[in-house]
């Protein structure tokens, strides 16, 4: 069973996406907040695999939430579901530690594809989304010079790459000719060596430093 807490201020919204989970086998919304305040109040003890979260809330916006709550609840996996698509906000929103980033309109059965990649720790991203992250990340990339590149191994490097352009396990296993638990493993080592806890902050900061 994944575990899903919805925090979006839309009415419609929020009761849509709660009935979608609780009307999906194997998925369970445990709880729907309309404003970060009440969401934060509640979740120590809220049991939530996988948060959406909305960005343009009242009070707290989802950004300003999303940092409270992981320190919180460091291992839950947050997923910007927005209408924002600007460079700055996906930024802003992936190095404050979300695990992925889907618009409004993405249809019902990817939003619950994207729920289970989370859970599962992938980085669910709506593809142009992923093309932008890529474009603008590289382009600093060649602005700030080289950097060290943490003695990754190339198989390390190229499973980042792989992560960098949206892939999930089973296709990077796919594409590199490995097992799933081969690509779980170097993913471990990948988190060892750049000190992150995530996908997301190991493709921001291997981009960043000129790793890939």
């Amino acid at each position: 069973m994944i575990y899903v807490a919805i925090v979006e201020d839309n009415k419609t919204i929020r009761e849509g996406l709660s009935a979608l989970i609780n009307g999906t086998e194997g998925y369970e919304c445990t709880g729907a907040y309309s404003s970060c305040e009440k969401f934060l109040e509640e979740l120590s003890s809220l049991k939530a695999d996988v948060v959406l979260m909305d960005i343009g809330l009242p009070g707290i916006n989802g950004i300003e939430g999303l940092k409270k709550a992981k320190k919180i609840k460091p291992e839950a996996n947050f997923l910007m579901l927005t209408i924002y698509q600007e460079n700055e906000v996906v930024f802003e929103a992936l190095c404050a530690g979300a695990s992925g980033y889907l618009i409004k309109k993405t249809p019902p059965s990817k939003l619950l594809e994207a729920i289970k990649d989370a859970y599962e720790g992938g980085s669910p991203m709506s593809s142009h989304i992923a093309r932008q992250v890529i474009e603008t990340f590289r382009k600093s990339k060649l602005a700030r010079g080289s950097q060290p590149d943490y003695e990754l191994s190339e198989r390390e490097k190229n499973v980042l790459n792989l992560l960098a352009e949206g892939n999930n396990y089973n296709e990077i296993a796919e594409i590199l000719i490995i097992s799933v638990d081969t690509v779980r493993h170097h993913i471990r080592n990948i988190y060892k060596k750049l000190h992150v806890h995530s996908q997301s902050e190991a493709v921001a900061k291997a981009i960043r430093k000129n790793i890939i």
